[in-house]
């Protein structure tokens, strides 16, 4: 795809998130950038922790204040910056332009509400239509996202519906107005292996057929983004430590955790009778992190000066970027 200044529609310029507690300052986000272009999917990838979530909160405005506060960089939709725009800008962006599927479908909606009301009521504020043809859009986002009898489950509660059918419809409610960016946070994880297939199978088929639609999907699974994603940007203690096109980061990942997270992944065209592969230790605390590189107690290529100082970025080409000393570069 050819990524011009034209067809950008979201960029994220050095964003820092942190969150103010007893304990001390939490740097959620550190100087994260990306760029996000039309019809363009890119996966977020990292364990719990690493900032993945509270990033795309941030393009969305919707970080928690206090304790949480965006301290520092631009989130530019339209070259408009969004961290200054006034609330009233922000209702007219959020659920239009932008939307947001979140990870636990059961929670998301209002269970007290009807299907059909908390879908009419996107069009009716969004859209400024009336109920009646409100409810025949929701009918017909519905059917897209495959939802059998939409025109009677339309009145259903969401107790009514399993999991992945209430995922299905967070994914209508998610397009009803046509956004821009689709923001995917981990929209599988509560959900079972077999509908966890069907629901990124229809993720990917509403790319394809509507190119203007650019998704950024967070996962904490290489293995989800390997059939999805453009590009891929690699999380951890906040940070990106390394980004590139789904291709370079599957065929030569050069950070060691990256190469972690593609080993713990199960291979089905292979026969291995070892045990699955995990990094080991835990993610660090993101408490009053030194100024080092975060993922030294776990790398099994530590070297000496990745426990005093954090690594400048190696780019090997084509977009293919690391924050690693130990690279054969440095």
């Amino acid at each position: 795809m050819m990524e011009t200044a034209k067809n950008t529609i979201l960029e994220v310029k050095n964003l820092c998130v942190h969150f103010f507690t007893e304990e001390g300052v939490v740097k959620a986000v550190e100087d994260v950038s990306f760029s996000l272009h039309k019809g363009e999917v890119i996966g977020l990838v990292g364990e719990s922790g690493s900032g993945k979530s509270v990033t795309n909160l941030s393009i969305m405005n919707l970080v928690q204040h206090p304790p949480g506060k965006i301290v520092g960089g631009e989130i530019l939709f339209h070259d408009k910056d969004i961290l200054k725009m006034s609330e009233k800008q922000l209702q007219d962006i959020r659920g239009a332009k932008i939307s947001m599927i979140f990870q636990d479908p059961m929670t998301s909606l209002n269970p007290f509400l009807r299907i059909s009301t908390q879908m009419i009521e996107t069009f009716v504020l969004h859209q400024k239509i009336s109920k009646k043809e409100s409810r025949k859009k929701a009918i017909e986002m519905l059917k897209l996202v495959g939802i059998p009898a939409a025109e009677e489950r339309i009145d259903c509660y969401p107790h009514q519906f399993s999991g992945g059918m209430c995922q299905r419809v967070m994914i209508a409610m998610g397009l009803s107005c046509n956004p821009e960016v689709l923001i995917c946070d981990e929209p599988t994880s509560a959900l079972d292996v077999t509908i966890q297939a069907q629901i990124l199978d229809l993720i990917q088929d509403l790319t394809k057929s509507n190119s203007m639609l650019a998704v950024i999907l967070i996962t904490h699974s290489l293995g989800v983004v390997a059939g999805m994603c453009d590009a891929i940007y690699v999380m951890y203690a906040g940070r990106i430590v390394e980004r590139g096109c789904t291709e370079d980061i599957f065929s030569n990942p050069a950070h060691p955790y990256t190469r972690g997270l593609l080993k713990s992944v199960p291979r089905l065209d292979q026969r291995n009778k070892e045990r699955l592969f995990s990094i080991s230790g835990q993610p660090p605390n993101v408490i009053n992190l030194p100024s080092c590189c975060p993922f030294f107690p776990r790398c099994p290529d530590v070297q000496e000066r990745c426990k005093n100082s954090y690594p400048t970025e190696i780019d090997f080409g084509s977009g293919h970027i690391t924050a690693c000393w130990n690279t054969g570069k440095n």
